[in-house]
């Protein structure tokens, strides 16, 4: 078994905790599978980054296995936490546009091979992303109630 890094550990769920949940009870123990281990880090990974890709990735899964484990039998507790890191990861990157497009980010320059020093650069990009990608939720949103 190998060791993973303490930045990659979920934190110990506790009842205050709003990512707690019941780990989807296990089919098959398998040592590469979706260990409650892998599952607590998984959600942990959604609600930092909010692509559930990218989440599976970093526990060293997939995301079809993801939805996979989702889907089946007891995984009511797993799919709730997994809403909740989700909408979570959504606000964090929502936060980080926001601030990248408001605040920038430094930017090292170089010239002749050395660093001469640093730029800051604003990423309104992100922010209209931010903005229309909103735009849409609403639309949607209004045509269901409407």
């Amino acid at each position: 078994m190998t060791d993973i890094s303490p930045a990659h550990q979920a934190p110990i769920a506790s009842e205050a905790d709003p990512l707690a949940f019941t780990p989807v009870p296990f089919a098959v123990k398998r040592y590469r599978g979706w260990t409650p281990d892998r599952q607590r880090r998984f959600i942990y990974q959604l609600s930092r980054i909010g692509i559930v890709s990218a989440a599976a990735k970093a526990v060293g899964m997939s995301r079809d296995s993801a939805y996979k484990l989702r889907g089946r039998k007891g995984a009511d507790s797993f799919a709730s936490a997994w809403d909740m890191a989700l909408e979570m990861g959504h606000d964090n990157a929502n936060e980080h546009a926001i601030t990248r497009a408001i605040e920038g980010y430094m930017v090292p320059y170089f010239y002749g091979g050395l660093m001469r020093g640093e730029v800051r650069r604003y990423d309104s990009r992100l922010l209209f992303a931010l903005l229309k990608a909103r735009s849409k939720r609403n639309r949607s949103s209004m045509m269901r109630n409407g």
